[in-house]
C-alpha cells in the first residue's frame, strides 16, 4: 500500500466545487478520518480522486458506487452526519 496523505492534503482534497459535498467531507476528515483502518483511510482517498458529479449523486442516494468499498465509506460519512 502506498502512503497515505497527510492531513492537510486531505483537507486540501475536501474542498471541492458543491457545497454539499464539502459540509460531508471535511468535518469527516476532523472527526472520523482518524478512526479508520488504514485500508479505509486508502480507499477514502479513493473516494476524493472520484469525480464531484458522481460523489454528489452517491452522497444524496441518486445513485451507488460500483465499488464496494467506496459505498461503505459514503454510507459512514452520511450516518455519522445523521446522528
Amino acid at each position: 500500500m502506498s502512503a497515505l496523505m497527510s492531513k492537510p492534503k486531505l483537507r486540501w482534497a475536501c474542498r471541492r466545487g458543491m457545497l454539499e459535498l464539502d459540509v460531508l467531507l471535511a468535518p469527516f476528515v476532523e472527526e472520523g478520518y482518524d478512526a479508520l483502518n488504514d485500508q479505509q483511510k486508502a480507499d477514502f482517498e479513493r473516494l476524493l480522486a472520484c469525480d464531484d458529479p458522481d460523489l454528489f449523486a452517491w452522497f444524496m442516494g441518486h445513485n451507488r458506487s460500483d465499488d464496494t468499498a467506496i459505498q461503505a465509506l459514503i454510507e459512514l460519512i452520511v450516518n455519522r452526519v445523521r446522528v
